[in-house]
């Protein structure tokens, strides 16, 4: 529940499919909401603030100053500080007094200048009397691009029917208007002889404005939405994987997944090799061993009876068997208990290893797919259409390994690495070597002749200088 989510209600809806509905206030606003007052420079706009300030600080009604920053609020600060205005500054070197700083705005005479941002949540109450005065008025040194953020900062005052009013100071020098046709407006003050410290007001300039603000946020929300678009083919990708990480992680059935992978790579050498208008006798048997001893880790060995009278399906149907018949065998030789095991340290080392990679090459495809963009393809679909085909490869290199490394791995027995480890410290370790071996080890190597310079006649006598000649090689 918040005071400003009507502006972002479209964003809501497309973004996060939140309605925003908007409820009446508890009690009658009765805050006087004044146009903006738009100044010709950065100068005449920040004099204006500082005569509003002094006016309302006589009349001993409280004024909390609204700044878009702390280089701005800390120049109001100086200037109402050589007009001997006593104030407060709350900003983000203040932060420990935040909310006693803006608990005490509303109380007779008090200058409170704050960020935008600063003391959102403190309730402030007005101090006996202040009500007579109009209550809290809040002054806007210049408009934020978010509507939201200016509401935000209206609504400090008016709170619960309390009496309250706000205003907001622009110049033409301010980013907003300069991005959104100050220059219209300058002309229009020029043509019209206006002093530099006249300003215009006037609800339709107040309108256009707010009309620019619409424009920014529009164009934000076109950027993250944007973003959004594109995290999404990626968290698509991301719930898969994380999906089978938990399937490897809890499941108990962790042969079914493994059987399934050995029958899609078995049918592969079939649907690639088998030729149903070709006798099966002629068919690239080479190429056909090959694939099978790549996937399986051992060639299929068929002699050429076994090559007779096969077609496409018979052919796939009697690899998968030969498959799955080596997997029952390596379960039989490792122990099932083991072999589970190591099916799902393996899976689990092959999809994270892979997945990471995964994740960099769509980072570098998201880089350069704009460019697509100047061969008039959406570059959005086409990193779906690339980032699908990548991931589809991803998932086919996980299955292929995971199967490849199942059939090659051997156990070994406990006293074979005692051995090796024994056979490596004996390397690494030179108080197990003989004296004799010690010595050798350390007895430096004496050239028998005398080093030839690079630039010295070439021993081999053919003239040339050392480094063109034997030196070269």
């Amino acid at each position: 529940m918040t005071g400003t989510a009507d502006t972002e209600a479209a964003e809501f809806k497309k973004i996060y499919n939140l309605d925003v509905m908007v409820v009446p206030t508890h009690n009658p606003m009765v805050r006087v909401d004044y146009a903006d007052s738009i100044y010709k420079n950065l100068a005449a706009k920040y004099r204006a603030i500082v005569r509003e300030i002094r006016a309302l600080h006589e009349k001993g009604q409280p004024v909390l100053v609204g700044t878009i920053s702390i280089d701005v609020s800390e120049k109001i600060s100086a200037m109402l500080k050589k007009e001997g205005i006593p104030h407060a500054v709350l900003n983000a070197k203040h932060h420990e007094k935040e909310a006693e700083i803006i608990a005490e705005a509303g109380q007779k005479g008090k200058v409170t200048i704050a960020t935008n941002m600063a003391g959102r949540g403190t309730d402030i109450k007005l101090g006996e009397g202040i009500a007579d005065l109009g209550g809290l008025h809040i002054l806007g040194t210049s408009r934020h691009e978010s509507r939201r953020i200016d509401n935000q900062l209206r609504g400090r005052a008016g709170r619960q029917g309390d009496p309250g009013s706000s205003r907001f100071y622009l110049s033409l020098e301010d980013d907003l208007l300069r991005i959104f046709g100050s220059d219209r407006i300058s002309g229009i003050m020029d043509r019209l002889g206006m002093e530099e410290d006249e300003p215009i007001e006037h609800a339709m300039i107040s309108r256009a404005i707010e009309n620019a603000q619409r424009k920014v946020e529009g164009h934000n929300f076109e950027i993250r939405k944007h973003l959004l678009e594109y995290d999404d083919v990626m968290n698509k990708q991301r719930e898969v994987i994380y999906r089978q990480r938990r399937e490897v992680l809890t499941s108990t059935e962790l042969k079914e997944v493994v059987v399934e992978m050995i029958e899609e790579l078995a049918a592969e050498p079939a649907a690639e090799f088998a030729d149903a208008k070709i006798p099966s006798q002629d068919w690239d048997w080479a190429g056909i061993e090959e694939r099978f001893g790549q996937l399986f880790g051992a060639p299929l060995g068929w002699d050429e009876a076994a090559r007779q009278d096969l077609n496409p399906e018979t052919f796939e149907t009697r690899l998968r068997e030969i498959a799955l018949t080596r997997y029952e065998q390596r379960e039989a030789e490792m122990g099932a208990a083991n072999l589970r095991h190591l099916e799902r340290l393996i899976l689990l080392q092959l999809v994270d290893n892979h997945w990471k990679e995964h994740l960099l090459n769509m980072d570098y495809l998201k880089e350069g797919i704009g460019l697509r963009g100047y061969g008039q393809k959406n570059p959005l679909n086409e990193y779906k259409r690339e980032g699908f085909e990548m991931f589809m490869a991803m998932i086919d290199t996980v299955r292929r390994q995971t199967v490849n490394t199942l059939f090659r791995i051997q156990l070994v027995r406990e006293e074979s690495v005692e051995a090796l480890e024994e056979q490596q410290r004996r390397k690494k370790t030179p108080m197990q070597l003989s004296h004799e071996e010690q010595d050798a080890a350390h007895t430096p190597l004496v050239r028998q002749e005398e080093k030839t310079g690079r630039n010295d006649p070439c021993p081999c006598g053919s003239g040339k200088k050392y480094k063109r000649c034997c030196g070269r090689q």
